[in-house]
């Protein structure tokens, strides 16, 4: 549920150059591209696939790699709610210990956030068919080992392959639907049937998590991607030209190095701390080591060629508020799904299935804040603002649940409220975020949304899970025992993260005032243009009219607009 969550709550996103095509349903933490937005790339999606085939694919053909990316996405979203869903299951069918759970949702977070970038990559390296294909195959295999599991290391194991293959497999199918569809109008179609995938698969996913676990068993919610994988693999034979991007970039490998080793030391730091101390060494080692790892992979962009993440892009003020709000609501997030999932399922006593339906409304009220921000009328420095405080109030009700809390009076106003908040927080930002920026950063500007919200939600989930453990094992030791001492310790642990999380929010909503200064009501961000200026001047001193010249103008007459109306798998509530 966590890092399925990318739950389409953004629409109408203008897309292509001349009139602004439409598109309904996206899917939020991956920001759709304009004509040459890649999605990790320096360069752009278009500026080297379209290069592969000038010749416009036939209409048939065309839709028929939409269906092709379609499923592919839908296997993405599906799996990380799914897996949230079926976890307390698996939990007591490995026999794995409470403070070893949090692994399954960060492993893959972790990977999935940590590479995505250099998915991106990779498939401006190579053949954007094949890359598409290895990370189809890979997600089915580690989704098979998963499956098959025997133990919670093979369990772990799997689900950060799934991240891995999945960080290939996100970009490439978005890539091929940016280079396949060359005219604005389909382009908007084919976008928004993309992104309605994304919506309804968030929600489908916690239906089927539901009926699988509660029907068959907790594996086939990660064999169901099997079935998935196989079409989409025969579909890309079929349908996906291949062939050698031209001028295809080089990657930066220490870049990507340091970007996976530096948040999996800070999220093994905390994890250590449930069970280790707050002062044990390796737990302030590991927490050290991560900042140390982080600021050397800052030194790193610094000096490379080719950066896996050119540091210009988080520099500007508004642009890194923005960037900051989508990682910290991420850490709050995270975490507040698998307690709540943990207390309505082992706590409450719910079936997987009912636990599914029971979040439903708070993916409603996520869609409806969506769309009625965009008519607001308010910058997105208030909007995200009144997010974070809609998110905390939600919060600061959850935390007075008790094992003889009913759902209705005491459980969904907050999730309401939450959903209602978390809306606003993530339309707000993805605009604010990937607006202004150059057109050779549109792609990692975009990508880089999606790696804060789950970089950001591992790291959330490892430090409050070590929370509420240890508030659990506290109230265990000064409580006299009794047969509801378990759920009712349980329950004190999962308020307490939720408190926390509430507090995370509120330095959210300090960070948005502070940094997310925006130049009026529309929401526009005092460095928009700033990069694009940059370019134009860069490209300007090699001689001729830039593109970037003509971006420009044409941006001062059209905005690019994310308004509010995805993930998570939001990609992962899921």
């Amino acid at each position: 549920m966590v890092t399925g969550f990318h739950l389409a709550v953004c629409k109408n996103w203008s897309v292509g150059r001349d009139q602004g095509v439409r598109v309904g349903w996206v899917w939020p933490m991956q920001a759709l591209p304009s004509e040459n937005v890649g999605y990790g790339s320096l360069s752009s999606v278009t500026t080297t696939s379209a290069t592969l085939d000038r010749r416009t694919a036939p209409a048939d053909r065309r839709w028929l790699v939409l269906v092709v990316a379609a499923v592919a996405q839908l296997m993405l979203v599906l799996d990380a709610t799914i897996v949230n869903i079926a976890l307390p299951s698996a939990q007591q069918a490995l026999g794995f210990s409470n403070s070893d759970r949090q692994w399954v949702v960060t492993a893959y977070a972790l990977s999935f956030g940590s590479l995505l970038l250099v998915g991106g990559r990779l498939g401006d390296m190579f053949s954007r068919k094949w890359v598409f294909i290895t990370g189809l195959v890979g997600f089915a295999i580690a989704s098979a080992i998963g499956g098959a599991a025997g133990s919670f290391v093979v369990l772990v194991t799997a689900r950060a392959l799934q991240g891995a293959f999945g960080a290939i497999l996100a970009p490439a199918a978005l890539g091929a639907l940016v280079s396949t569809f060359n005219d604005p109008r389909e382009r908007g179609r084919a976008f928004g049937v993309f992104g309605s995938v994304a919506s309804g698969g968030g929600a489908l996913g916690l239906i089927l998590g539901g009926v699988l676990t509660e029907y068959l068993s907790w594996r086939w919610c990660l064999y169901v991607n099997l079935a998935f994988a196989a079409i989409a693999v025969v579909g890309a034979l079929a349908y996906i030209r291949g062939g050698r991007p031209a001028g295809s970039p080089r990657m930066d490998w220490p870049g990507a190095a340091l970007a996976c080793a530096a948040p999996f030391a800070i999220v093994f730091g905390f994890s250590q701390a449930a069970t280790a101390g707050w002062t044990a060494a390796l737990t302030l080692g590991s927490l050290v080591g991560g900042l140390v790892l982080l600021a050397g992979f800052v030194v790193a962009e610094r000096r490379v060629r080719h950066p896996l993440l050119p540091l210009r892009v988080i520099v500007d003020r508004t642009r890194g508020g923005a960037y900051v709000a989508v990682g910290i609501s991420g850490m709050a997030l995270f975490g507040t799904l698998l307690f709540l999932t943990f207390y309505l399922q082992v706590v409450k006593g719910n079936s997987p299935l009912t636990t599914g339906l029971l979040f439903l409304p708070m993916i409603g009220s996520i869609l409806i804040s969506s769309n009625l921000s965009s008519n607001i009328g308010l910058g997105p420095r208030a909007l995200i603002a009144a997010g974070m405080l809609l998110g905390a109030g939600g919060l600061v009700l959850l935390t007075q649940v008790t094992v003889t809390s009913s759902y209705v009076s005491d459980v969904l106003p907050g999730l309401l409220i939450l959903g209602l908040g978390f809306g606003l927080i993530f339309a707000q930002a993805i605009n604010t975020a990937t607006a202004g920026v150059a057109r050779e950063d549109s792609g990692v500007a975009s990508a880089l949304v999606n790696t804060m919200q789950q970089v950001g939600g591992s790291i959330g989930t490892s430090a409050l899970s070590t929370i509420a453990l240890s508030a659990t094992a506290t109230y265990l030791i000064e409580t006299q025992t009794s047969p509801l001492a378990p759920a009712i310790a349980a329950t004190y642990g999962y308020t307490i993260a939720f408190g926390v999380s509430a507090g995370l929010l509120g330095v959210g909503l300090i960070l948005a005032i502070v940094l997310g200064a925006v130049s009026g009501p529309a929401g526009r961000p005092r460095g928009r243009g700033r990069d694009k200026i940059r370019s134009t001047r860069a490209a300007g001193s090699r001689g001729g009219r830039s593109h970037a010249a003509a971006d420009f103008q044409s941006d001062s007459r059209r905005p690019v607009q994310l308004l509010a109306a995805d993930l998570p798998e939001l990609h992962h509530l899921c």
